[in-house]
Parts: structure tokens; sequence; C-alpha cells
């Protein structure tokens, strides 16, 4: 199954995606959309969801991850992000695939096996899972893709139930 992972903001928004078989994950693509930021907020929504576009119609994801939106103390930064993640959403409800919603500490638990690792820790397990030569920068990007594997092994947690069943 191709996994979609994303990571979402305003200014970056972190891609991500992976083969899962039922064994191993392929790394496939990753990288950022990124938007300027002097940019009218409209016109970077626009942008967010035209350059998903793109990605989804390369890649044609059966499955897609999303980080919820985290709150912090910044309200109108959580809010952006919520409209930046609608346009996102409006773009992925176009085909037929599965989207799954997770909270930043089931991504670190899926990967790291504790709920409150570091950025760099979630990078090096990313970068472990998926056999890559080097850990995967920016952030954004390695974040989307533990969004990925994170989706991944919960879709064989419920297929090994399912069989057990």
């Amino acid at each position: 199954m191709r996994i979609l992972g994303l990571d979402p903001g305003t200014a970056t928004i972190g891609f991500g995606i992976i083969e899962t078989g039922r064994q191993k994950h392929q790394l496939l693509d990753y990288g950022c959309i990124k938007t300027p930021a002097g940019m009218p907020f409209a016109e970077r929504l626009k942008q967010i969801y035209e350059d998903l576009e793109v990605i989804v119609k390369e890649w044609m994801p059966q499955a897609v991850a999303i980080e919820e939106v985290f709150f912090s103390k910044n309200v109108k930064s959580a809010i952006q992000v919520a409209q930046a993640r609608g346009a996102i959403m409006q773009q992925l409800a176009l085909g037929p695939r599965q989207i799954a919603e997770y909270k930043p500490q089931q991504v670190k638990e899926a990967v790291c096996g504790y709920g409150k690792a570091e950025k760099k820790q979630v990078q090096k397990m990313v970068q472990l899972i998926l056999e890559m030569d080097e850990m995967p920068y920016p952030d954004d990007a390695a974040d989307a893709l533990a969004l990925a594997i994170c989706h991944a092994n919960s879709l064989h947690m419920q297929n090994l139930v399912a069989q057990s069943s």
C-alpha cells in the first residue's frame, strides 16, 4: 500500500511517501511544499492545494496520514495551520483514499517507542526504519515520513487483529 504522510503548516508542509508491505517500508519520496512569507494568506492556501494536487497525481497514494493540529499558546498560528489543513483535506477528499489523523505523541510512540521523543530521535528512527543513507531533512519532511510509518504500523496491527479473529 502506498501511504502519503503530511505534516501541515502554512509556510512549510512536509510530505513523505512510502510503500508498505508485510515486513518492510520502502521510501519513495519526501520533501516540503513551501509558500513565501510575503504571499497573501489566501494565495498560500491556494498554492498548498495546487502543489499537493501535483504530489497526489504523481504518487496516487491509497492512504494518507496527517498530523492533527497541535494547539499551543499561539492561537493565531494554530488557526492558520487549521486553515491550511482544510485546504489539504479538501484536496485529499477528491480521491478515493483512506485518511487517518494522528496526534504528535502517537507518531513518536509508533516510530520511537516513546511519546515524548525529541525531533532528532524521530529523524534517526525514520532513517533506520526506511534504511536511508542520511537522516531526513528538514524536520517537516521527517515528521511526514514518521506519520506515514505510524499509519503503516497501525494498518499492520489492524490486519493482525483481523486475522486472529
